[in-house]
Parts: structure tokens; sequence; C-alpha cells
């Protein structure tokens, strides 16, 4: 495995690699990995020849008041983990190498940003797209692996790669969770052992409320009963179901439901999702 920290000597390599007609994979992070991002990378590893990985705490998805300064940083247990999956490489540059003096892109997050996450932290799927499609231009992968638990910024990067003609397919990897259902996420580390007990509650939930959406419930009155017992636990920040492709109400059209969810445990944010068929189409 081999540690990049420039462009340069991060491309030279994948243009070997090119030349042999090696696929490239390529899975983002910010490190503090756990084992929802090893999936991700156990993932690409099935579908290319090499696997680069990113660690880079990107500043301009972050906004005030948030938790950029304090971001875990757990880089030598990274590389550990990441060398026991054999990837090719890591790229581990810092703000001088992706922003250098003078970068500027007019890269913005399309209509999919607006709502949920994006109506609650203005900006970050700006900050999200622009270093994504940073950090595409100097990979090229062919391959490029986000995971289903932010899943309105799955879309959103979808929607960029479209919008731009990206030459990338983008394969989503289904939620990692502990065994009392609390999805993984490296933020989890900030929540107290008590809070960390009661994070359980937030999937139970979301579970209830699938089901009640399947019986046929109203949607309204199902949400509200879902919030109601959320607040017992959490302070929610946004509790919606909507349509899975588009992120709007559902309707008759409707492939597949989306309820996807956001809440604050003490000062701890957590989200998740559940994506499903709606019953006449299971």
């Amino acid at each position: 495995m081999q540690v990049f920290n420039t462009i340069a000597d991060l491309q030279a390599t994948l243009k070997g690699l090119r030349a042999k007609g090696d696929k490239i994979a390529f899975v983002p992070t910010m490190g503090g990995l756990h084992q929802g991002h090893l999936s991700l990378v156990e993932q690409a590893n099935q579908h290319a020849d090499n696997v680069i990985v990113s660690i880079f705490v990107n500043p301009t998805q972050f906004g005030e008041n948030e938790d950029f300064e304090q971001y875990p940083n757990t880089l030598k247990e990274d590389l550990k983990q990441l060398e026991a999956l054999q990837v090719a490489g890591v790229f581990i540059p810092d703000a001088q190498q992706m922003y250098p003096d003078g970068f500027s892109t007019n890269i913005k997050a399309g209509h999919l940003a607006e709502g949920l996450c994006g109506e609650k932290r203005p900006g970050h799927f700006d900050g999200v797209v622009q270093v994504v499609h940073r950090l595409f231009e100097i990979i090229s992968p062919d391959i490029a692996i986000f995971g289903q638990k932010d899943y309105q910024q799955l879309l959103v990067i979808k929607q960029m790669v479209n919008e731009y003609s990206l030459p990338i397919n983008i394969i989503s990897a289904d939620i990692v969770r502990e065994a009392d259902g609390l999805a993984m996420s490296t933020r989890n580390q900030y929540l107290s052992a008590k809070e960390r007990t009661e994070a359980a509650n937030l999937y139970r939930i979301l579970v209830q409320l699938k089901q009640d959406v399947l019986s046929n419930k109203a949607i309204d009155s199902a949400i509200l009963n879902a919030k109601q017992s959320l607040a017992k636990h959490f302070k929610v920040d946004y509790l919606s179901v909507l349509d899975a492709n588009t992120l709007s109400a559902t309707s008759d059209n409707t492939t597949q439901i989306a309820i996807l969810c956001a809440v604050f445990l003490g000062s701890t944010r957590l989200i998740d999702n559940i994506i499903f068929y709606p019953k006449q189409n299971t």
C-alpha cells in the first residue's frame, strides 16, 4: 500500500496502473474509519483492480460552530486498517494540495440539496460537491463508492456526476449498523456511555415508522407519532417520508420510499434513513 501526499505522486502511479489496463475504484473519506467505511473499501475491491482511498477533512463542508476542529484524527489506525484490506493507495493531501492559491470553482449542488440536511446546514452540500468533484478530477476513477447512510449526499453526488457528464459509475453501499441498530458513524464516538445506549432508539423508531407506512397509515399521522417517540430521547432536527428517487412528496408513481431523519443527542448530530419499497411493489 502506497501513501500519497501530493497530487503529482498519486497521478504518476495511477498513470502506470492505467497503462496496464487496470480499473480504478475510489472511496473518499474524512478519516476516523470504522467498519462502515471498511465495507465501502471491501465493495470497491469487488469492482476494480485497484482501490484508492482518500483521507481529507474538507473545511468547505463544515458550517459555523460545527466540529471541523474537533473532527477525529485516527490516521495511524486508519492506515493499518486500509493496509489489511490491501488497498493500492491512500491519498492524504493537505488543504494547499486540494485548494491551491488561486483555486476557484463554480461547482454547486443541484436541487436535490434543498431541504433536509441542505436546509439545516446551509452551504454544506456545495462544499461536498466541490471537494468530490476536485477529487474526481485528480483521480479520474472508473468507480466511486458512497455509503447510503448519507443518503441525500449520495443523490446530490449522483446528480453532480450526471450534470457534468463525468464517466464515473457511482455505487451505493448499504448502511452498516451496530448490533443494536445504530448506524455506524465517526461521530458516534462523541456520545457518552449513557447517550450511546439511548441512541439505539433512533433506528427502532424509524423501523416502526416504516411499518406504519406499509400498513397504509396516513403519512402525516405516522410521522407525528414517530416525532413524538423521538422527542422522548432526542432533539429532532427533521424527520421526513419522501420519494427516495426525487426527495419530493410520495405519490402513486413512487417506486421507493425514503424515511430520512436527523436528531441531536446532547451535542451530537445523528442521521439515519431507511429505504424501502411501497407495499404494492414488495
